[in-house]
């Protein structure tokens, strides 16, 4: 029997390479075999068969894998994604396609929460020619957020303070050519969040997040900082149902606490909740490892499925 064959493509930088190669190590354990760097942007389709080069230069035959493990959140393309969407179909994928596509999308996660009794904060979708109703949101809630449903990192979050603030902002959003807009109520918070990693329905670890100066966003590329951090319990399991229902294999539950309502709510869910970085490692988050032996488990288990083994 030949052996199983994994295709990888990992971020390599913020100790993405350490991570890997440990990954790689752990597979080999096990008698599995690693196709590293098969960046989909590269491929091409011939036919019944997606080809993309591995690091080496070789050219893989995406159908041949026994599962593909795609974790890079900074170097997606439509492209790689409309590949990744086919590829799934065919070959086992972490995270599977469609959870990872449904939460790329933050009304599309709120919403599927929010049925499924997971608390989130209070947001509404209109129509782009809305604006009345926009006005009226703002009228009712005092202070909102504008969030593009597919960004992240923290990029074009704004808030919304006034009718002021509002109408300055609708001419900017025009020339978008926005189909609709999502906004969510400000949520009275102390301005830190809890990340919390989950793989395959386990607890993997969690830190801190907290906004830096004026701002009150805690997204490390919008300026905030990493703290140590211990969850409650209540934080573990809402982050564990939040992974249940959107079905992520891999998932990063951002959440913060409510101080007006007194209750915890889940504000993002993340496909590719990035490992503990080297700095962070030494600053005692030491998640990492047992990360990377649920990950291996579940590619295990993933690939068994696929090659019948």
């Amino acid at each position: 029997m030949s052996k199983r064959r994994i295709g990888i493509w990992l971020y390599q930088n913020g100790g993405g390479d350490i991570i890997e190669a440990k990954i790689v190590a752990k597979l080999a354990e096990r008698g599995i075999d690693a196709e590293l760097g098969l960046n989909l942007r590269n491929a091409y389709v011939e036919s019944g068969s997606i080809l993309c080069e591995n690091r080496k230069g070789e050219t893989v035959r995406m159908e041949e894998l026994d599962a593909f493990y795609s974790y890079n959140a900074g170097e997606q393309t439509q492209y790689q994604m409309y590949l990744y969407e086919a590829l799934d179909r065919v070959v086992p994928c972490v995270n599977n396609y469609r959870s990872f596509a449904l939460t790329e999308d933050k009304f599309q996660t709120a919403y599927l929460l929010r049925n499924h009794g997971v608390p989130t904060a209070d947001f509404r979708l209109c129509h782009r020619d809305d604006s009345e109703r926009l006005r009226q949101f703002m009228e009712e809630w005092k202070q909102m957020v504008y969030k593009p449903t597919d960004g992240w990192g923290g990029v074009g979050l704004t808030k919304i303070d006034s009718r002021e603030t509002l109408d300055m902002l609708m001419p900017f959003l025009n020339q978008m050519d926005l189909r609709f807009f999502y906004v969510e109520r400000f949520v009275d918070y102390d301005r830190t969040d809890y990340r919390v990693d989950i793989v395959d329905g386990e607890y993997v670890g969690c830190y801190g997040r907290k906004a830096g100066g004026s701002d009150w966003r805690t997204n490390v590329t919008s300026g905030g900082s990493v703290f140590m951090r211990d969850p409650e319990p209540e934080v573990i399991e809402l982050a564990k149902r939040a992974a249940e229902v959107t079905g992520l294999e891999i998932a990063g539950v951002d959440i913060i606490y409510d101080r007006e309502r007194e209750e915890f709510l889940v504000l993002e869910v993340n496909g590719i909740p990035a490992y503990a970085t080297p700095e962070q490692e030494a600053m005692g988050l030491d998640f990492n490892d047992r990360k990377i032996e649920l990950v291996v488990d579940l590619l295990d288990r993933k690939s068994r499925e696929k090659s019948g083994a």
